[in-house]
C-alpha cells in the first residue's frame, strides 16, 4: 500500500511539473558553452519544425480548440517554457528533433498551456533549441549564449510567422517561464512603440518577473476587458516566496488571473476552472491572495490534491491553474478589440 501510495505521489509531481523551475546544483562541471557545438538552426519554412500550426493540431489539443477554427479571427503566438531541466543533461540548448522533448512540448506545454487560447485564435508554436534551466543561474558562464541562441530561433519564427502567415490579423502574445522571456524581448523588437502594436491585443506573460516600467508604449493591463498592453504573474502557495532575493518578484506586475482587476483577494465560486492532467476541468477550485509581486493561492481542489500540499511553489501551474478564467478574459478582450477597431 505505501509503495502504491508513493508511485501515485511521483506520478502526480511529474505531470503537474509543466516546468521544473529550481536552483538545484549540477554534479558535474559544465563544459562552456560553443557556438559550433550547438544544435543545427531550425528553418521556419518547414512546417516541421512547427510544433502547432493551424493546420497542425494533435488531437488531444484539438479536444479544446474551436471545432471552426477558419472563422476565428485572431492569432495567438505561443512560446512554452523551459523543459530541459535534468541536471545531468550536459546540453546547453536541444535540439528540436530530440523526441523525449517534443513530447513534453506537445503533451505538457501546449497541452496545459497554449489550449487555453485555441477557442480565441489559431494557435502558432515552434519547436526552438530551447537554453537548458541551468542557464538562468550560469549567464556569465555560457547561460547568456545559451538564452541569446534560443531566443534567435523564437524570432526568426516569429519574422516567418508575420511574412507568411499573419497577413494583418489580431495577435495575442503568450509565454511563461522562459517562454515569458523571450516573448519579451520580441514584444520590445517588434511592437514596443512600433506599427505591429496595434495589432497586439493583449500579451499573457506570466513566469517571469516582468516590471511595469519594461515597455515604453505597452502598459500592464488592469480591466478585464483593456487590449493593446500585457499581464503577468507568479503563483506561490499562499504563505510562501521564492528561495530567492526578494528582487526576484518585488514590485514584478501581479496581475489577478481571476478578476483581471485591482482585487487583491477572492472567493472560491469567482474561480472558473483549473486543467488537470487528467484533461478534466475544476471550477470553484482555488481561492487565491495578491501580494507583493506573487499570487497566493490556497491548495488547490482537485483529484489527489494531498499530494500537492507538499509543493509551495506554483510555478508550474502559472496558466493551467486558471485554465478557464484565461480562455475567457482572453475572448472578452478580443470581443473588445474588434468592436473599437
Amino acid at each position: 500500500m505505501k509503495k502504491h501510495l508513493f508511485n501515485i505521489y511521483k506520478a502526480t509531481i511529474v505531470l503537474l511539473a509543466v516546468v521544473v523551475f529550481s536552483n538545484c546544483r549540477t554534479t558535474f562541471k559544465t563544459q562552456a558553452f560553443r557556438f559550433e557545438l550547438q544544435p543545427k538552426a531550425p528553418n521556419y519554412n518547414e512546417e516541421s519544425n512547427w510544433a502547432v500550426l493551424p493546420t497542425k493540431y494533435r488531437e488531444d489539443f484539438r479536444a479544446f480548440a474551436s471545432q471552426q477554427i477558419d472563422t476565428l479571427q485572431a492569432d495567438v503566438f505561443y512560446v512554452y517554457p523551459t523543459l530541459i531541466t535534468n541536471k545531468k543533461d550536459d546540453r546547453w540548448n536541444v535540439p528540436i528533433l530530440d523526441e523525449e522533448q517534443q513530447e513534453k512540448v506537445l503533451g505538457k506545454a501546449v497541452l496545459m498551456q497554449a489550449s487555453a487560447f485555441a477557442t480565441v485564435g489559431k494557435v502558432y508554436v515552434p519547436f526552438y533549441r530551447q537554453a537548458h534551466i541551468r542557464s538562468y543561474r550560469m549567464m556569465d558562464t555560457g547561460g547568456r549564449e545559451a538564452q541569446d541562441l534560443a531566443y534567435s530561433d523564437v524570432k526568426k519564427a516569429f519574422e516567418v510567422y508575420l511574412k507568411k502567415y499573419n497577413q494583418g490579423r489580431p495577435i495575442f502574445m503568450v509565454g511563461h517561464s522562459q517562454g515569458t522571456t523571450h516573448t519579451l524581448q520580441l514584444l520590445k523588437e517588434f511592437f514596443d512603440a512600433k506599427p505591429l502594436q496595434k495589432q497586439l491585443v493583449a500579451a499573457y506573460i506570466p513566469g517571469i518577473r516582468v516590471k511595469p516600467d519594461g515597455f515604453k508604449t505597452i502598459k500592464p493591463m488592469n480591466t478585464p476587458e483593456e487590449t493593446g498592453g500585457f499581464v503577468s504573474w507568479n503563483t506561490f502557495k499562499k504563505g510562501h516566496y521564492p528561495k530567492k532575493d526578494k528582487r526576484w518578484y518585488n514590485g514584478s506586475v501581479t496581475t489577478n488571473p481571476i478578476t483581471w482587476d485591482g482585487a487583491q483577494k477572492t472567493a472560491l465560486n469567482q474561480h472558473k476552472g483549473f486543467l488537470y492532467t487528467n484533461k478534466k476541468i475544476y471550477d470553484k477550485a482555488l481561492k487565491i491572495e495578491v501580494t507583493n509581486g506573487l499570487i497566493w493561492s490556497t491548495n488547490p481542489k482537485f483529484p489527489l490534491r494531498f499530494f500537492m500540499s507538499f509543493l509551495k511553489n506554483y510555478h508550474a501551474g502559472d496558466i493551467n491553474l486558471f485554465w478557464l478564467d484565461i480562455r475567457d478574459n482572453a475572448g472578452l478582450r478580443l470581443k473588445t478589440y474588434l468592436e473599437n477597431r
